[in-house]
């Protein structure tokens, strides 16, 4: 995403602080990749970190359940309202949350994490061109990558544009980028990551939309 946002932009980001479950359901709920309630893999696609970078943390949920088990974790959003929703939600947990563009804050730092991950988050909504290399760039040795998203629509691959206002409020472009497993794992393999694995995960019921997930690593 761009270091500047339009407020309207903000404001579309800002409205999805509210979290939809509670704290005490949260912790019940896990970690999970999907939008399903738990349905398909949990954090052991991020192998055993020590540390954590989540880009677009959201509510925070993700990001304060590694740090319940004993990972340094780090959560980056953009919104305002989020961050302050999530620090108030998680007091306790030992996560820290950082109101940030995702590209402003890597460039910012020059900490390395063993897991970068993006949870249904920032990286669904960021031309790779801009990510690949400063997320690469962040992962320790032997670190991984993973993040989650919705699969391309057939033939439609690359930016997705999108009212955020819908079809009658004020004009809010909004963009995803999609990309089937295998052009992920090319686009991956390109800028350096040496092992990645990408994939659709159907959904419980076969006839519903799944989830793609994918894995990288850069060393």
């Amino acid at each position: 995403m761009s270091s500047v946002l339009p407020m309207d932009l903000l404001t579309y980001w800002n409205r999805y602080a509210e979290a939809p479950i509670t704290v005490e359901e949260s912790r019940e709920r896990g970690f999970g990749w999907t939008q399903y309630d738990r349905h398909g893999p949990a954090e052991e696609l991020l192998g055993q970190p020590e540390t954590s970078l989540e880009l677009g943390c959201g509510t925070g949920d993700m990001t304060a359940y590694l740090a319940r088990k004993n990972v340094r974790a780090v959560g980056v959003d953009i919104s305002p309202v989020q961050i302050e929703h999530c620090r108030q939600r998680w007091p306790q947990d030992g996560a820290e949350f950082v109101c940030s563009d995702v590209l402003t804050y890597l460039a910012g730092t020059t900490q390395k994490w063993d897991a970068i991950f993006s949870n249904w988050g920032a990286l669904w909504f960021t031309d790779p061109r801009a990510w690949l290399e400063p997320v690469r760039d962040h992962l320790t040795d032997n670190g991984v990558l993973v993040f989650s998203c919705a699969p391309p629509v057939e033939g439609c691959y690359g930016a997705q544009g999108m009212y955020g206002n819908g079809f009658r409020g004020r004009v809010l472009p909004v963009q995803r980028w999609a990309y089937s497993p295998e052009m992920w794992e090319g686009v991956l393999r390109n800028v350096g990551f040496l092992e990645v694995y990408a994939k659709v995960l159907e959904a419980p019921e076969p006839d519903n939309l799944g989830t793609l997930i994918v894995q990288a690593w850069a060393r």
